[in-house]
């Protein structure tokens, strides 16, 4: 028989402590939830990061062409090198052209040829770069190739988004293998408190069956381990965004030291921080509607 109670506040504060132990950091609970939420934080900031990489780099090479006059003979290639850029200024659609000094294009190449991209050893070719009033397409580079047919015949034109094609490539790869590795350690974190919720019923058993046969209902006690496990939520949550977090801003702060502008397109913004900052508070939200799913459906095979 099942005894009405009419205040049902009074069964949650006098059995909340025998139904679920509070959450402390003792427990095993926040620092499972610690781990995931630092790991997750981690891999969403490395995703937002590749994302804003490949974003920056697309928008810089939009338009741009790279024209490379190669011919060994280097008199030969200056006279060449000197038409293009002529030809390439009158061209329709062009908006930029601009000679790359032989300077820079052998410091360029130094690391790899070393005292070699010096002399005149390895003829290097004259590089030519161009921005375009529209896309790289394939029919604009076709227009330049006829525009240069006569007056630089050993000119080789490229889209220089054609070239990090690969790198881009692999971007994507590794964004879709991010959001896997989210969807993994999310899946994660709701089977550990799913196992967390079963043994917490498991263990309180006959403390759950005496405060349902005083009237507590399911929805009741479920709330119990909700209390709980959103404790454990919150403090689990903050130390792992604590501890991603601050690897987060350790790597980014060694990669800014590079000076490096390739490097500089993937920074994090102040809106990205905020998106990584919401991670906790969804893991939260798993953990929360993993506990009430299994503490109602363990309880209607309990009761």
């Amino acid at each position: 028989m099942r005894l009405p109670l009419s205040r049902d506040a009074a069964i949650g504060s006098q059995r909340t402590a025998q139904v679920l132990p509070a959450a402390s950091l003792g427990g095993p609970m926040p620092w499972v939830i610690a781990i995931m939420v630092a790991l997750t934080v981690l891999t969403a900031g490395g995703a937002i990061s590749l994302a804003n990489f490949a974003s920056e780099a697309r928008s810089g090479l939009e338009g741009g062409v790279t024209v490379q006059v190669v011919e060994a003979n280097a008199s030969a290639r200056e006279a060449q090198a000197r038409r293009a850029a002529e030809a390439l200024a009158t061209a329709p659609g062009v908006a930029k052209v601009r000679r790359v000094p032989q300077a820079e294009v052998e410091s360029l190449v130094e690391p790899w040829l070393g005292e070699a991209a010096n002399s005149e050893v390895v003829a290097l070719p004259a590089l030519i770069e161009v921005r375009l009033t529209g896309d790289a397409d394939k029919a604009a580079l076709s227009r330049l190739r006829g525009s240069l047919a006569k007056s630089a015949p050993s000119a080789r034109i490229d889209a220089q988004a054609d070239w990090l094609g690969p790198v881009f490539g692999v971007i994507t790869a590794l964004r879709w293998l991010a959001l896997v590795l989210i969807g993994l350690l999310t899946l994660a974190s709701a089977a550990a408190v799913w196992l967390a919720a079963r043994n917490a019923l498991d263990v309180n058993r006959a403390t759950i069956e005496i405060v349902h046969h005083l009237g507590a209902g399911d929805a009741q006690i479920a709330r119990l381990f909700e209390r709980s496990v959103l404790l454990d939520a919150a403090l689990g949550g903050a130390i792992g965004l604590l501890l991603g977090g601050g690897a987060l801003a350790l790597l980014g702060g060694r990669f800014a030291a590079l000076q490096a502008g390739v490097v500089e397109r993937g920074a994090l913004s102040a809106l990205d921080w905020l998106l990584v900052a919401l991670v906790p508070v969804i893991m939260a939200g798993v953990a929360l509607y993993t506990a009430r799913r299994t503490v109602l459906a363990r309880l209607g095979r309990m009761l």
